[in-house]
């Protein structure tokens, strides 16, 4: 049974860092595009950044510049340097999986989803 693992959520003010993680238990991704998607109260959920297999990054013009998205070598942890936060990023922050290779917005693309880590960024 594959579980994805999210930690380092948190309260943090205006302009602030947090850094969150995701750990998968029962396989290694390397294969996989890894990523990030969140969802505000009352909003759709939305797409964060995404890492291809190969290395390559996409980002949301909305945190492109404040957020950078990693992963480790043996494919198992991806995690998401969040900086300059602003009270519109409070969200849950769900870690994904999957083998897309393209469309990497789009949330059906993706297999494997964290239970979610809250992220609240006050003013």
């Amino acid at each position: 049974q594959v579980q994805l693992v999210e930690s380092g959520g948190g309260l943090v003010q205006a302009g602030g860092s947090l850094r969150l993680s995701c750990a998968s238990s029962g396989r290694t991704f390397s294969n996989y595009a890894m990523g990030w998607f969140r969802q505000a109260p009352g909003k759709e959920r939305e797409f964060v950044t995404a890492m291809s297999r190969s290395g390559i990054t996409y980002y949301a013009d909305s945190v492109k510049g404040r957020f950078t998205i990693s992963r480790d070598n043996a494919k198992t942890t991806v995690t998401l340097q969040m900086n300059s936060l602003k009270p519109e990023d409070t969200a849950v922050y769900y870690c994904v999986v999957g083998l897309t290779s393209s469309s990497w917005s789009v949330p059906r693309n993706y297999d494997y989803w964290g239970q979610g880590t809250q992220v609240t960024v006050s003013s």
